[in-house]
This record gives C-alpha cells, structure tokens and sequence, in this order.
C-alpha cells in the first residue's frame, strides 16, 4: 500500500526526522489560507500523486510549455495561482503512463535553501535477508540511471536486526555521503530514526530523494515515498486508514477485498490463473504469440467457487479485455470448482468475449463436463500452448 508524500512526512515527522512545514489541500480556495499558515517568503506546490517524475511531469490540458507538477512560488498569490491551475487537472509523468493521473490534492510546503541534494532509501535486501540503506550523492536523479551510469556513486548498508543501527553504520552513510558538521550531528539520529519507522511500521520501501543538506549546515528530509508490506497492514489499522482508494485502480481494491492477487495490465487478453509461476507463464506466452495480458490474476490454490466469480467479474468488467484465458492446473485447486465458479460468473454477468479454458490436474473430467454441458460458448484447450494459440485465434 502506498501513502501520499504528506502523509509520509507526517509518519517519519512522528518518529524525529526533520521534515518542513507543510498543508495539505483538496481545494483551490484552500491555497491562500494554507500559505499563510507557512513563513516564506519561499514556498513549495507539491501535486500529490501516487506516482515519482512529478517535478518533470506535464499536465494534459496545461500543454507542453506549462511547469510541472512541482513547482516553487514566491507568493501567497503565486501559490493561489498554481493551485488554481494544478488541481483537478492530469499529471503525466514516467511513471504513470500516457494516461496520467488526475491531481486532487496539493501539499503546499516552505520552501528550502539547499545546498546539497542526496539520495536515501530504505529497503528488503533479499541478498543478505536484511534491511539495507542506499544511500547516494546523487539526490533528486533517478536512481535507476544513476545504477546504470555511476553505479559506483552509490553504497548499500545493510543492517544487521539484532544491533539495529549501529555508531559504525551511522559513520559508514555519512562517509558515503560526505558529512560532516551539523549534517554528521543530525544523522547521527536521523538515520536510527528511519530504521525505526522502516521496520515497526512493516515498510516495504522509505525513499527519501532528496536528502538534503541546507545551507545552514542541517539536513532536512525533502520528499518522501513509503509504501508497506499489504500482508502486515492487519497490526497497522492506523497506517491503513491512510489508504487513498481514489490513487488505484478500483479493480484492484476489489481484487484485494476477495484477497485476489491482482494487477491491472496495458493489454486485452484477460487472464485468470492459479499460482504466480503458471501466471508469468501465461502472461508469457500470450506475448510469444503477439498479444499482450490485460492483468496478472492468481486465484490461489484454496480459492471457493465465489472467489473464482468474482475473479471472472473484474476481469470482464475491464472494458479492454477482447479475450479471456482461463488457465488452471489443479493441485490443491480442484478444476471442478473454477468451472464451477466460472460458469456462474459467465451466467450472472454475460460473455461478450471469446473465452478459452484449460483445465488439468485434480477432478479435470468433472471440470471439463461442467463445462461442456453449461451450455456456454466456452472453447476447450488441451494444453497452454494450445490455449494460447485459441485466444489469439479468436480476438484475431
């Protein structure tokens, strides 16, 4: 689950890290009163997407010589104007595709005099099994092509969960940044402090690009992305209600509410498997054949007969969907209770698709005979290859 840039600065604020004075906003009319609750003279208008490239990013209805998503301003009047602009309006950056996202809501900040801009992330190493800082001098880039281009330039600190950070990994980050002064002083709580949140709060990724040093000598945590691990939201109802519905894909939050594993995709073949590992398969094929998946769906190996429907209904309520695959291989998932799930999801919502199912493994035959005498224009495979080749075949 991930949490809007003022609601992340709210939780690490909580937990003593350095962050500016800040409003958040839904409304234009809002503006003039939420900067005049800020010092300036410098402010901040921050778009609050669930997506990163906002500073780069265009607004559709702005064109293409209109300032980005983030921009500066150096009045109350400059910050009602961009506010007037900004909301309500779509936010293309590289993260969020051709479509965009639609800004509803505006973080209005005081402005910062940096000196130096530096990259902090908290994250899983999975090669080592533990919580890793990366850390960078190249703040306010992308990571990625730092990765690619200077791979040297960043340095990864892994920590070790029965000495939490500890004085030696404090001193190795600020070496690897260069601090010293006031900004080596404020790391040495700083960098506890995000450990901290990281791991009571069950984060999957703490982002913190930039860091920054100001020119007073301080740091000062400038922007901030935190996402948490969805399978330990249940000990955090507090973090939880910090969800923001209207930043997914409503067929997702209904994926989630049947605890379906499921994600929406750019293509037009919708795909309804069990198992991840048959899922990449699938998804994999389809393209071998010179379509694309319209979603990732793993209906798991214990799902009922409900939960398939429902599996089925958000797949054909997704208007891009030309096809269906069905593809199941009964280990612990029985093939009867897919056809059966499908069979009353095909009755209760209709098919206006070409729908292709492959069943193998337990109870196949009662599968298939359900199947076969639903009356359905349901196609037959034998196998994945031959599933594959049918609905291609059959969206043309």
């Amino acid at each position: 689950m991930n949490i809007h840039e003022y609601q992340a600065k709210q939780v690490l604020k909580g937990y003593g890290a350095p962050v500016a004075s800040g409003v958040a906003i839904t409304s234009a009319d809002e503006a003039e009163a939420a900067a005049r609750q800020l010092p300036g003279p410098l402010y901040v208008v921050k778009s609050q997407i669930h997506a990163g490239g906002r500073g780069k990013g265009k607004f559709k209805e702005l064109g293409p010589d209109a300032k980005g998503g983030v921009r500066l301003a150096r009045s109350v009047e400059e910050v009602v104007t961009n506010a007037r602009e900004m909301l309500g309006n779509t936010l293309v950056t590289a993260q969020t595709g051709e479509a965009g996202k639609q800004v509803n809501r505006l973080y209005i900040e005081d402005g910062a005099d940096i000196d130096r801009e530096l990259y902090l992330s908290l994250l899983v190493d999975r090669s080592v099994g533990r919580v890793a800082f990366v850390v960078s001098t190249e703040g306010g880039m992308d990571i990625e092509a730092v990765a690619h281009d200077t791979p040297e330039k960043i340095v990864t600190v892994a920590i070790d969960p029965a000495a939490g950070v500890t004085e030696a990994d404090v001193a190795t980050i600020s070496k690897a940044y260069g601090l010293s002064g006031a900004a080596a002083e404020d790391g040495k709580s700083l960098f506890p402090a995000l450990y901290k949140a990281f791991t009571e709060k069950d984060m999957a990724l703490l982002e913190v690009n930039p860091l920054i040093v100001m020119k007073d000598g301080h740091l000062r945590v400038l922007d901030a992305k935190v996402s948490f691990d969805g399978n330990a939201l249940f000990r955090h109802e507090d973090m939880k209600a910090l969800r923001d519905e209207t930043e997914e894909d409503q067929k997702e939050i209904e994926a989630s509410k049947w605890d379906l594993a499921y994600v929406a995709l750019d293509g037009n073949i919708g795909c309804m498997v069990n198992g991840a590992g048959l899922a990449m398969a699938t998804m994999d094929i389809i393209k071998l054949y010179g379509k694309e998946p319209a979603n990732f769906c793993d209906v798991g190996g214990g799902a009922s007969k409900e939960k398939v429907a429902a599996a089925f209904k958000i797949i054909t309520a997704d208007p891009r969907v030309e096809g269906i695959l069905v593809n199941i291989f009964g280990g612990i998932m029985r093939c009867d209770v897919i056809a059966e799930g499908v069979v009353a999801a095909v009755k209760e919502v209709g098919l206006k698709v070409p729908l292709v199912v492959r069943l193998e493994g337990t109870n196949v035959e009662q599968g298939k005979a359900i199947l076969n005498e639903s009356g359905l224009a349901i196609t037959a495979a034998d196998d994945l290859d031959d599933a594959a080749k049918k609905i291609v075949a059959a969206i043309g």
